[in-house]
């Protein structure tokens, strides 16, 4: 018996397009005196080996959750990598910009308030024109409970502002309607929001009447320079929030996009990664060759 003492290996590979998918295949087929027991175990590394370069779906959605782009890296596609990365970076970005926007703008307009518009000041053209805002109302009730020492009860102040707009019990008018809001404790964001807002708070601007308390006011008379450019500064306050409020939504749906893209893009690997692993049987006269056939595909 003539005894083989040749190796023989041949390596074919094939590039096909079909229907704009590309395939790179090939096959190394290897002829020896080998026991089938071997060939078993060059199969099961085979598969063993192609088992572990799999891509976990799983594991690439919550590397992609916690760090948008870490899955896809993880996947190996590492384009979509850098796009997740970067609207993550933008986007903080633009966030930590305008909310440092917003809260300077809001100490601006906030110390604004606090030197031009006066609550005491408020409260004293309420009272004085008390008989003009509701004729139900004796001024004389409120002057010691509303102000005391010089300062504003808040709660009498909001008992009167509740009062100012009472009903009248005769004809159902209600003769101090325009005083729809009762003001906020100081130093609250509604206090800020409401001065700025509502013709209401129109006379505490030190630009009312030119600080003459005795100016009468009706509901839809001008609003004083102060209180219009007030109400602007406010306003660009609320904008710069609004756009560091989007940019946080675009990380949160950032991250959720990244994760499910990242699940996908392993298991798009996994299915352009194919191995098989396999043992050829041939027979030649007396004798019985076994052939390791391992195949390798990869499409991209």
């Amino acid at each position: 018996m003539m005894k083989k003492i040749f190796l023989l290996i041949v390596v074919s590979c094939q590039l096909s397009v079909v229907s704009g998918q590309s395939s790179l295949s090939g096959s190394l087929s290897m002829d020896s005196k080998i026991s089938f027991d071997r060939s078993e175990k060059i199969n099961k590394d085979a598969t063993k080996n192609i088992n572990e370069n799999q891509k976990s779906p799983l594991l690439a959605g919550a590397l992609s959750f916690v760090i948008p782009g870490a899955g896809e890296f993880y996947s190996e596609n590492y384009i979509k990598s850098a796009v997740f990365v970067a609207v993550e970076a933008a986007a903080i970005t633009i966030g930590l910009i305008y909310d440092k926007k917003g809260n300077d703008q809001t100490n601006f307009f906030q110390n604004y308030a606090e030197l031009n518009w006066s609550v005491l000041r408020y409260a004293q053209w309420t009272l004085i024109h008390l008989k003009e805002l509701n004729p139900n109302l004796n001024p004389i009730d409120y002057q010691n409970k509303v102000i005391q020492n010089g300062k504003v009860n808040w709660d009498e102040l909001n008992k009167l502002e509740n009062d100012v707009a009472g009903r009248d019990g005769r004809d159902g008018k209600v003769p101090g309607s325009y005083y729809s809001h009762r003001l906020p404790k100081y130093g609250e964001q509604q206090y800020y929001e409401l001065i700025g807002k509502y013709p209401q708070f129109n006379v505490g601007w030190n630009d009312f009447g030119n600080g003459d308390l005795n100016t009468p006011y009706a509901y839809g008379d001008p609003l004083t320079e102060k209180f219009r450019y007030y109400s602007i500064e406010r306003g660009k306050a609320n904008d710069f929030y609004n756009i560091a409020t989007k940019a946080v939504i675009v990380v949160v749906v950032n991250h959720i996009l990244s994760a499910l893209d990242a699940a996908w893009s392993a298991h798009g690997y996994n299915s352009r990664l194919e191995m098989h692993a396999s043992i050829e049987k041939y027979n030649t006269g007396f004798n019985t060759v076994y052939y390791p056939q391992l195949n390798l595909q990869y499409s991209f």
